[in-house]
């Protein structure tokens, strides 16, 4: 998600949906977004399993942000991550 600031958040949920309501409306949304609402869905990625969404949450939260923009570019996570920027 990007938020007011222009900032980027990486989360991962089973209701898309629902938690982008949460975290432009709610107090069950991420504490880390309170003031920098609202945000918006600019990439995600859907996974079968749990365990797969939760290391590629992890993977993307590891990338700068020049990466992050290539990842929302359209460019695959794995070569995001082999270039050095």
């Amino acid at each position: 998600m990007e938020c007011k600031d222009g900032t980027f958040y990486t989360g991962y949920t089973n209701n898309l949906e629902k938690r982008l309501k949460e975290h432009n409306n709610d107090k069950r949304g991420a504490k880390y977004l309170r003031g920098k609402r609202p945000v918006k869905l600019i990439w995600r990625k859907e996974y079968r399993y749990l365990c797969y969404a939760m290391r590629t949450e992890y993977r993307i939260k590891q990338l700068n942000r020049k990466q992050k923009e290539l990842l929302i570019g359209g460019m695959l996570l794995d070569k995001v991550m082999a270039r050095k920027l």
